[in-house]
C-alpha cells in the first residue's frame, strides 16, 4: 500500500494533506513552552535570515516552534518520500527546495544560498534524509559560511510521545501533552576556513545540537536518544 501511495500522484497529494492535518493538529493540541536565549530572540526579531538546524527525528512538530509569517525555506529530499513531506509542509504555508545535506548535495546548497540572498531563512536537517542519526554533515556549515547567516540549533520534545521504528527514531508527539522547544545561541561561521577548521565547526555544531536534544529529554525524564555510531550509514533498531 505504501509503495503504491509513493508512486501514485493523486494518492501522494491525499497522503500529504493528511500528514499536514496531523502536523497541524499536534502543533495546536500540545501545550508548548519556549526557551529562547536573548541573543537568539534578538536575531529572530530583526527579521534577518538564519539557518535553522534540527535533527530529522524532530521534523514532524517543528512547525509548532516557528512562526510561519517569518519567511523560511526548508530543504527536503529529492526522493519520493521527501516529495511527500515537502507537499505536506507546503500545505502548512512553508516553501521547500529539493536537495540533500549529505554527499551530492551541491544542487541543494545552491538553491538554499539563493533563498538566503532573497532574505529568506532556511531550515536544514543535517542528518537527513537517511542518516546516520544525529550525525551532522558539512552542508549546513557551507551554507552558513557562503551565505553569511548564523546557524541557530533547535530541539523539541513532549512529555508523552511515541518513538517510531525508523532509522532516526522519529518522535511523534502525543496529542494534548505538554512540550518544550529549546533554541540554542546563534553560531557564526567565518567565510574563510581551512578544511580542518570546517571540521572543527561541524563537530562543535553537532555537539551543540545534541546537547539541546538531551536537555529536552531531561525535561521529561526520557531515555536519551543518542546519535548513531559515526561509521554507520543507518542506525538499526536492534540497538534499542
Amino acid at each position: 500500500m505504501w509503495k503504491y501511495i509513493r508512486k501514485n500522484e493523486t494518492w501522494q497529494k491525499v497522503a500529504s494533506w493528511i500528514i499536514a492535518c496531523l502536523i497541524r493538529f499536534l502543533a495546536f493540541s500540545v501545550k508548548w513552552k519556549m526557551i529562547i536565549p536573548p541573543t537568539t530572540q534578538c536575531i529572530l526579531n530583526s527579521g534577518k535570515p538564519i539557518i535553522l538546524l534540527f535533527w530529522h527525528n524532530r521534523i514532524l512538530s517543528m512547525p509548532a516552534g516557528w512562526d510561519v509569517s517569518r519567511r523560511i525555506t526548508l530543504l527536503r529530499s529529492a526522493h519520493r518520500d521527501g516529495l511527500l513531506i515537502g507537499r505536506a509542509i507546503s500545505f502548512l504555508g512553508y516553501k521547500t527546495v529539493a536537495g540533500s545535506s549529505n554527499k551530492g548535495g551541491a544542487i541543494g546548497l545552491r538553491k538554499l544560498l539563493k533563498e538566503l540572498q532573497k532574505g529568506r531563512s532556511i531550515g536544514i536537517t543535517p542528518d537527513g534524509p537517511r542518516g546516520p542519526r544525529m550525525r551532522m554533515t558539512a552542508g549546513a556549515i557551507a551554507a552558513a559560511r557562503l551565505g553569511g547567516a548564523p546557524i541557530i540549533p533547535v530541539a523539541w520534545n513532549t512529555k508523552h510521545r511515541k518513538l517510531l521504528g525508523t532509522w532516526d527514531r522519529m518522535i511523534l508527539a502525543r496529542p494534548f501533552s505538554e512540550g518544550i522547544f529549546i533554541y540554542g545561541e546563534p553560531i557564526e561561521i567565518p567565510k574563510k576556513l581551512t578544511d580542518e577548521e570546517i571540521e572543527k565547526y561541524r563537530i562543535n555544531v553537532e555537539k551543540k545540537l545534541n546537547e539541546l536534544c538531551q536537555a529536552t529529554e531531561n525535561e521529561y525524564g526520557h531515555t536519551i536518544i543518542g546519535p548513531a555510531r559515526s561509521n554507520l550509514r543507518v542506525q538499526r533498531m536492534s540497538e534499542k
